[in-house]
């Protein structure tokens, strides 16, 4: 856990903000927090089966499958893309939730629209991490909202190996195992495929408003 990250009683809001950011639509809600979930000040570490290792002479991120063109990004061309930051709240499925994000990455739109967008039959994502083949999936819809980005720093600083740095998706509208961590690869497939902890009874889209944390 990063204690650096600390938050004070005072949850941060869109409010505070100056320049120029992409306001998630969930933190101007009158109540923040999803059924079921409580607000942490700290910034918990949770994932699979820990860190894997990156060296960063060979990182990439692809997009493929249903695209007009497959694309591979080195870091050096990751970094060089259009950038955005966006605030967000992240609610965790094992019901914590941290308010007031910010985010800065490349938007998942830059990405799709780089690789000339979806080819026939392309409805919904497979997001691969580097750890162990480690997947989740999401709706066109969902990885396509305005404020979900791959990011690359946190309030700041650049995400820590242990949040998925160098680069991690960041889903804001749904539970935080979507937000797949140490990203490696973006799939468009036609049709919804179960990655890891959905196949492990995890809800296939993931919605805090909705409560879907799991697929019974």
């Amino acid at each position: 856990m990063d204690r650096s990250k600390d938050q004070g009683e005072v949850a941060p809001s869109p409010a505070d903000l100056d320049g120029d950011v992409i306001i998630s639509p969930d933190t101007r809600r009158e109540k923040r927090l999803p059924g079921g979930q409580s607000r942490t000040k700290k910034w918990p570490v949770l994932d699979a089966s820990g860190p894997p290792r990156i060296d960063m002479d060979t990182w990439s991120l692809g997009i493929f499958g249903l695209v007009h063109q497959t694309i591979e990004w080195k870091w050096d061309e990751f970094l060089a893309l259009p950038r955005v930051r966006v605030f967000s709240d992240f609610h965790c499925v094992t019901r914590w939730s941290r308010l007031g994000n910010v985010w800065e990455g490349v938007s998942t739109r830059e990405l799709l629209d780089r690789s000339g967008g979806t080819a026939s039959g392309g409805c919904f994502v497979l997001a691969h991490g580097y750890d162990h083949g480690y997947t989740t999936n999401l709706s066109l819809e969902d990885f396509l909202a305005e404020d979900a980005l791959v990011a690359i720093s946190h309030d700041g600083e650049p995400i820590s190996t242990d949040h998925g740095g160098p680069a991690r998706l960041v889903i804001p509208r749904l539970y935080a195992w979507k937000s797949a961590k140490w990203l490696s690869g973006i799939e468009i497939i036609a049709s919804n495929r179960a990655g890891f902890w959905e196949n492990n009874g995890y809800h296939m889209r993931g919605d805090p408003w909705q409560e879907e944390r799991h697929s019974w």
